[in-house]
């Protein structure tokens, strides 16, 4: 039985130099795209301690990146793409919104990345999948404001 034709989605060629950390990030994720779903988060949680939050543009150009480097991410792979490209711009200082989800008619699973409240570089309108697990980016600490008592208080 032969799989149907499926034209390749558009790729960009990186130059040499520019193709070490996305390589590094997917060979990163494939270990980390076969392990259970509760360990996956703890180890994506773990990796987004420290980073700010992911722009969409920042979060595209490492999605990108990976495509660039891996067919196998480009074509049928969006658990490693995702897992990849997140890894991507945690190398970068950044952290996107990565989910995993389902389509219920007909029974679909996806992984994705979101960065300003869109989903970045995917086909489907936001809300086609629901997610079921989310890693987001950890809120920014604010500094606690000083008491009134508190005699390096300024004012």
């Amino acid at each position: 039985m032969t799989s149907p034709p499926c034209a390749l989605p558009s790729r960009i060629r990186l130059p040499l130099h520019q193709r070490v950390l996305p390589l590094t990030a997917v060979a990163i994720a494939w270990p980390l795209a076969k392990l259970p779903p509760r360990y996956l988060r703890a180890a994506l949680e773990m990796l987004r301690v420290g980073a700010r939050p992911g722009t969409a543009a920042q979060t595209s150009a490492a999605r990108t990146a990976v495509v660039a480097v891996s067919l196998h991410c480009a074509i049928h792979g969006c658990l490693q793409r995702s897992i990849a490209a997140a890894v991507l711009c945690r190398f970068k200082g950044v952290w996107p919104t990565w989910r995993a989800g389902v389509r219920t008619t007909p029974f679909t699973a996806h992984a994705w990345l979101e960065a300003d409240g869109q989903m970045i570089d995917e086909p489907y309108p936001d809300g086609y999948y629901r997610p079921l697990l989310t890693v987001a980016p950890m809120p920014l600490k604010r500094a606690p404001l000083p008491r009134r008592d508190d005699p390096r208080r300024t004012t």
